[in-house]
């Protein structure tokens, strides 16, 4: 644990070191200014402790200004009732046109809407949950943001909403998403969907394919319009004609099926999610960025689990560029899920023995070696007892000590080695690595949830060179010779990389939305715990 701690330790500091983007570029320009003006926002924390919003009873202009950001959390993704916004500006307006309140009404007044804008800028900066009561188990890093002391500097200085941008993620995704946020609650109540898309031709297996006709593609082709993905057509169409079509894989492809063109049950269930429920999509991935510590190190990888993508990024010239773009296969979303963390990849194992997991042996191997014994030499097995001794022959002795514990089962390297001929150690209390896969053709699948939790990449030899950037005598044909030697072997990693398996729903790409399945449940266990949360109490003098 010390050692994890120092590594940790070691990561680049900044002001919001734990947040940083996909795909930034210029990530760093921002942090010295932004420093430079949370510090000084910070020192006013020796000015009045009680803030003075009203002046003579009227609201002044920080109030007003402050009013107006409540007012507008939802832009954020965060909820105006989880900081009272409706009574304090109800309760502002009344100070202003009415009579001024009391002495004890004002200082009520100012009180509620000092608790309010410091909650407000600690949920911008920080999130509303902790991650690890969500599923997310991050070293959450310590930020240098006392949202009370800031808050005090802005008031003093009249810069509230300079302290509210600098609050909130400072990354282009994060402003990409608000953006989309704001759209997608523009479509809320567009009649688009204030019907269902009729059943398709053919029964529950029904599809409509290019050049068929459907009751439903007025109304699809107005869908689809209204999402961007299609030119506002010119009549109603009576076929999946060929632009149409096109609109449909557009669709496809930005909701992480297969663009084939050809509307199934599972593009119609795509379609059907209202507008309403994509924004909460989007806000939820909003929440995630805030904690998601997306900033780990020089260079690290980034394992989005929903979209099936691995990330490899590098900084270069203060800059975040993705080096290695790659698709990966995940734990299976029914019974055994990839963990969503972050620990650093400490050694690359060539050549590697599986060393099968004692319940994979007890659930899966050993029942299917007393039911087809051959299975034990095809995919070249071998026994290890408690002492180190390998026991190359199959025996029932040995299945029953694998069973008590005694013994363990692993697989020798060879072409049939499920975890390929190369695996990236990121040691972890669940045993989680990546590695690559004899079966290749999975990756293929548009939905990649087949592991037993792992991660396989499909580039294995590419992510390898950049683990092993540094490390410049490992040129890419001794990775490759090493990889092809058959002969296991252990090297490990000069500086090691940071690895974080992430969990986004929804993201930007090339300025248009994308949406993933919430395949592990993981966006309603969050959007669970933000309802569960209690605004905060203040009622109107």
């Amino acid at each position: 644990m010390a050692s994890m701690d120092a590594a940790h330790d070691r990561r680049p500091p900044g002001p919001r070191a734990a947040l940083r983007p996909a795909a930034l570029n210029g990530a760093r320009a921002w942090r010295s200014a932004a420093a430079a003006l949370l510090l000084g926002l910070a020192a006013a924390v020796h000015a009045a402790e009680a803030l003075r919003w009203l002046d003579g009873g009227r609201p002044g202009a920080a109030a007003l200004q402050a009013a107006d950001l409540l007012d507008a959390a939802g832009a954020e993704g965060l909820d105006p009732r989880d900081y009272a916004a409706a009574a304090l500006r109800q309760a502002l307006d009344r100070a202003q046109q009415g009579a001024p309140p009391d002495a004890a009404a004002a200082a009520q007044i100012e009180q509620g809407l000092s608790a309010a804008m410091e909650r407000y800028l600690n949920d911008l900066h920080f999130g509303r949950v902790d991650p690890r009561s969500v599923r997310s188990d991050f070293h959450v890093q310590k930020r240098s943001f006392d949202a009370a002391a800031v808050l005090r500097g802005a008031v003093q200085d009249g810069s509230l909403a300079e302290a509210a941008q600098l609050a909130a993620p400072r990354l282009p995704v994060y402003a990409e998403l608000r953006r989309m946020l704001a759209e997608y609650r523009g479509l809320e109540d567009d009649p688009a969907w204030s019907r269902p898309l009729p059943a398709l031709p053919g029964g529950a297996r029904g599809k409509v394919e290019p050049g068929q006709a459907w009751a439903g593609l007025p109304l699809l082709a107005r869908r689809l319009a209204v999402l961007g993905d299609l030119a506002p057509p010119a009549g109603t169409p009576a076929r999946l004609d060929a632009a149409l079509a096109d609109a449909v894989r557009a669709f496809q492809a930005r909701h992480g099926l297969a663009p084939d063109g050809v509307i199934g049950r599972a593009t119609v269930a795509q379609l059907e999610v209202p507008p309403a429920a994509r924004a909460r999509q989007i806000a939820l991935t909003m929440e995630r960025l805030r904690w998601t510590p997306l900033e780990l190190g020089a260079r690290m990888i980034v394992v989005n689990i929903p979209e099936f993508v691995l990330r490899a990024y590098e900084w270069r010239d203060g800059r975040i560029t993705v080096q290695r773009t790659m698709k990966v296969i995940v734990g299976r979303a029914f019974d055994t899920r990839t963990p969503v963390f972050d620990e650093p990849m400490r050694s690359i194992e060539f050549s590697p023995y599986w060393n099968i997991p004692p319940s994979i042996a007890r659930a899966e191997t050993v029942p299917r070696l007393r039911r087809d014994p051959g299975y034990w030499e095809r995919e070249g097995f071998e026994f290890v007892a408690g002492d180190g001794r390998v026991e190359t022959a199959l025996s029932p002795q040995g299945l029953d000590a694998v069973l008590a514990g005694q013994w363990r089962i692993r697989q020798r390297p060879g072409p049939r080695n499920a975890l390929g001929d190369i695996k990236f150690v990121l040691p972890n209390r669940d045993n989680i690595y990546l590695h690559h896969t004899p079966s290749v053709g999975l990756f293929e699948r548009a939905r990649r949830d087949f592991s037993h939790g792992c991660i396989r990449v499909e580039q294995p030899q590419a992510l390898a060179t950049f683990v092993l950037a540094d490390m410049p005598e490992w040129t890419e044909a001794r990775i490759r010779e090493a990889m092809e030697r058959g002969k296991s072997s252990t090297l490990r990693l000069r500086e090691p990389v940071p690895v974080l398996l992430a969990y986004a729903t929804a993201l930007v790409k090339g300025g248009r939305p994308v949406f993933f399945d919430d395949i592990y449940g993981l966006d309603r266990v969050l959007d669970a715990a933000l309802r569960a949360r209690a605004p905060l109490q203040w009622t109107m003098p």
